[in-house]
Parts: structure tokens; C-alpha cells; sequence
């Protein structure tokens, strides 16, 4: 089973996750500067990409920018992934092809250390997608205690339209679903929470 086909009702069944959902998490995160580069990308690319509405052109044009600028901020000492094969389970159904990942190394041609799961929402339903992002970083977590990857207490998550953004966090067992939506029209908000995930500081 793929990592799409879990709902949230079945990854808190299956692993016994808690699910938080009243809690903001991360609007005391501060905005980052973000290059004149990604400002004229996005003002040119999110029309366009809303326009066409396909998954896959919201992913190529607006959220692997944004991705792409994060690791740009973080000095390129991250790296980030797209349709990686993250196998860690497969009695489990924790198999499967994961939509983006964010590393917390630079190593780029393989998967180490994943701290960030970032998930499409299919049909543009965010809510629908929960189940899948919350697999991935239950997966993830997993992922580092088996290859001994120390000062990662936590893993993060996203599922984004490209549009709207909803952060998620995952922490002994309990997976936390922020209460608000971030939209592209505030692209450095949204980085500065990718940055300050990738920094354990979220």
C-alpha cells in the first residue's frame, strides 16, 4: 500500500499516533528574507500554475522553488528530494514513493537524515492528505533510529496545494496538526517555517 492510501483515521489506528489539531504552532515564527530571484520566479510562475491547476505544474513551478530557496538560505548544507523511495516497512505499508523530502545533510544522492515530508494535496483537499503526510514522517522517524541519525527529536511535515500551506509536527508519538493555513502570498513566512523546522527549532 502506498503512502497515499492512508488516512488519517488508519495511521492513528495502525500506529497508535495521537493527533493534536487546536494548537498554532508556528505563527511566532519570523518571516526570512527571500532573494529578489524567488520574488520575481513566483510572481511569474503561481499565476500560471494556479491557472493550469494540475498537480504536477504546482509542484514544478511553485513548490520546488520554494524548496530550492531554502536550501539557498541554509547554505546548501540540506538537501531535498522529489518522488524518493522511502521503503522502511513494507509489512507495515510504510513503502512507497514520497511526493517531497527535505534532509537535513547535503549529501544529494541519497536519502540521509529526513526532517521535513511534504506532500501534495491530491484534488487540492489538504485535509484529505493528512493521513499520507503523517505516514511519511512516522516512516521518516523510523527511517533515522535505523541508521543511528541522533538530534532529530523531531520531524516535520507539509501538504500544500503550492497555493496553501498546512505544517504539521511529529514528536513521541504525537502528531501535531497547525491550526492555520499559510498561502504563497507570503512566501518568506512560509520559508522562514521550513527553516526553523530543519533547525529543530520549530
Amino acid at each position: 500500500m502506498p503512502y497515499s492510501d492512508f488516512t488519517l483515521k488508519k495511521v492513528k489506528e495502525q500506529f497508535d499516533i495521537r493527533v493534536v489539531e487546536d494548537q498554532e504552532l508556528y505563527s511566532s515564527i519570523a518571516a526570512v528574507g527571500i532573494s529578489a530571484y524567488l520574488t520575481e520566479t513566483l510572481k511569474y510562475n503561481v499565476p500560471l500554475a494556479l491557472a493550469v491547476g494540475t498537480e504536477k505544474i504546482r509542484s514544478e513551478l511553485i513548490i520546488a522553488n520554494i524548496l530550492l530557496e531554502v536550501r539557498r538560505i541554509l547554505c546548501d548544507q540540506v538537501s531535498f528530494f522529489s518522488g524518493v523511495q522511502l521503503d522502511i516497512d513494507k509489512q507495515q505499508n510504510l513503502s512507497g514513493f514520497c511526493n517531497f523530502v527535505i534532509s537535513k545533510s547535503p549529501e544529494q544522492y541519497y536519502l540521509n537524515a529526513p526532517v521535513i515530508a511534504i506532500v501534495e494535496a491530491k484534488n487540492e483537499n489538504i485535509s484529505g492528505s493528512l493521513g499520507q503526510c503523517i505516514a511519511e514522517m512516522h516512516a521518516s522517524r523510523l527511517f533515522n533510529e535505523q541508521e543511528g541519525v541522533a538530534g532529530l527529536a523531531k520531524i516535520y511535515g507539509a501538504v500544500t496545494t503550492g497555493n496553501a500551506w498546512k505544517f504539521l509536527k511529529y514528536e513521541d508519538g504525537v502528531a501535531y496538526i497547525d491550526v492555520p493555513e499559510y498561502h504563497i502570498t507570503d512566501p518568506s513566512k512560509i520559508i522562514g517555517i521550513l527553516v526553523a523546522m530543519v533547525n529543530q527549532e520549530a
